[in-house]
């Protein structure tokens, strides 16, 4: 899995409209500020639009402005909003019950999955809670069980 320059685009700018709640963002000033090229910002804020993160605002005075509650929304939902479903690249092709090793991607899909489901953009930007992974996972990984139904 890697992230995109897209998606790190995404969060740096959905970054600056939590640090200033309630307010309207111009995606000029943001991309500016942040050294991220207009029309490509123009382009992340189509999808943040799309996936209902973001609202966008028309006029003289318009912008972009958050849709939802920041500690709502999981940097899983940001990342697949920009980029899709979040996949670790697997040397195996087909089935999984045809390669022994497959399970353990697999597995490696789901903690990433889980880890970035864990905190909400409020979390990092507020530095409120740090990412993690539910002690259940732990449990589950020390007596293969984890792997076994990832």
């Amino acid at each position: 899995m890697e992230i995109t320059h897209k998606t790190e685009y995404a969060l740096v700018m959905l970054a600056e409209m939590v640090r200033r709640p309630g307010e309207v963002i111009s995606v000029r000033s943001v991309a500016e500020k942040k050294g991220i090229p207009y029309s490509f910002a123009r382009s992340i804020q189509h999808d943040l639009v799309r996936a209902g993160i973001v609202g966008s605002v028309r006029g003289s005075r318009g912008g972009m402005t958050l849709s939802i509650d920041p500690s709502k929304v999981t940097l899983l939902q940001v990342v697949e909003a920009i980029q899709g479903p979040i996949l670790t690249s697997s040397p195996f092709d087909g089935p999984s019950e045809n390669h022994p090793f497959a399970v353990v991607f697999d597995g490696a899909n789901a903690l990433v999955r889980e880890y970035l489901a864990s905190v909400s953009l409020s979390d990092v930007v507020n530095g409120g809670k740090a990412p993690s992974l539910s002690p259940s996972y732990w449990a589950g990984y020390a007596t293969g069980e984890a792997l076994a139904t990832a």
